[in-house]
């Protein structure tokens, strides 16, 4: 049995891994300089005073309010995309009634609210 060539790919690998090893640790040192190098390039962070400052009246709150639906008339096939409205960006009016909907008046309308079914 020959095992020349055994001993020629074990002391190949002996002498590749290493060079690899090195092109690697290399390729890392270059990436990590190259980061630090654009890193510097940037703007500075903001300071405390460049940041936004709070309006007089303090933080601006929540707004809701109850919208009217877009009236659809009966068709025979389905709307497509292009052929709805602006979903909350088109003319819309405000409702008369700002109260909220429930589906059922005793139910909270959550999901898993420990009714039947």
């Amino acid at each position: 049995m020959d095992t020349t060539q055994w001993n020629l790919a074990a002391g190949t690998t002996a002498i590749i891994m290493p060079i690899i090893g090195v092109f690697v640790v290399a390729a890392l040192i270059a990436a990590f300089a190259y980061g630090r190098r654009l890193r510097a390039r940037q703007p500075a962070p903001p300071t405390p005073d460049e940041q936004p400052h709070l309006p007089e009246g303090g933080p601006v709150g929540e707004e809701s309010e109850r919208r009217e639906p877009d009236e659809m008339e009966p068709r025979e096939a389905r709307l497509t995309p292009h052929e709805l409205n602006g979903g909350g960006t088109g003319k819309d009016r405000r409702s008369s009634s700002q109260k909220e909907r429930k589906w059922d008046e005793n139910s909270s309308g959550g999901f898993g609210s420990g009714g039947f079914g």
